[in-house]
């Protein structure tokens, strides 16, 4: 059953608890015979210049703190052109499949939406990392950011991480509001590419919403493949 590979990304403000799904997915896909496989990866930080990138997009205070919003985005842009070249173009090029925890549309969210940045240059940025490479699906789970942003506490003090979370975590509700509001007009923009996921359920029926989302467009790629 297995297909040639795929790629999907997992989208949505922080706190709606994206990145667990990943794993589950990757397990699942694995068991049920979908993907022989599979390379779960990230943005930022998906290679190890992109952890350095990382470290210094997401560092809270500091000298960090008057980080220039074009050059955030800019790193952003060159932290996602190494992971393609390092790890994503590579990988569906030798039939695997590649499940990405962010990718194009939270630039656009995030920068666009969220920082206000003019679109056009946004969109630039992500045409020079992407060179065209498109998510054959992308799931994006969507809940009230204030609902995330109670997940983020309770996760931050489960953990013992007492501390003001990311620096995209940071902006507060209004920019998380932003932000969503980017999703939605993305989902409404690429309504064949992005499946809206309902994450205000419990985690067991989050997965099953997941499964249901994944199901039909898993049996369209066997029938496109023949």
């Amino acid at each position: 059953m297995g297909l040639r590979g795929r790629f999907i990304t997992f989208e949505g403000i922080d706190g709606v608890g994206k990145t667990t799904q990943i794993q589950r997915v990757r397990s699942w896909l694995r068991d049920s015979g979908w993907a022989k496989t599979l390379v779960v990866t990230r943005e930022p930080g998906g290679t190890a210049i992109g952890r350095y990138l990382r470290d210094v997009l997401l560092q809270v205070g500091g000298d960090w703190a008057q980080l220039d919003h074009r050059a955030e985005l800019l790193l952003y842009a060159a932290d996602r052109a190494q992971h393609l070249s390092e790890v994503v173009r590579p990988s569906l090029e030798d039939g695997e499949w590649v499940l990405c925890d962010r990718f194009t549309d939270s630039t656009i969210a995030y920068q666009g939406f969220g920082r206000e940045l003019d679109m056009d240059l946004v969109k630039q940025s992500v045409a020079l990392a992407t060179q065209g490479l498109q998510p054959d699906l992308t799931l994006w789970f969507d809940v009230e950011s204030e609902v995330a942003l109670e997940r983020r506490q309770v996760r931050s003090v489960a953990s013992s991480k007492l501390k003001e979370g990311d620096r995209m975590e940071a902006n507060g509700v209004a920019f998380q509001n932003r932000v969503r509001a980017g999703f939605q007009s993305l989902a409404d923009e690429f309504p064949d590419r992005i499946v809206r996921i309902d994450a205000g359920v419990p985690l067991d029926a989050l997965f099953e919403n997941v499964k249901a989302a994944l199901e039909p467009r898993l049996k369209q790629w066997v029938e496109e493949a023949g």
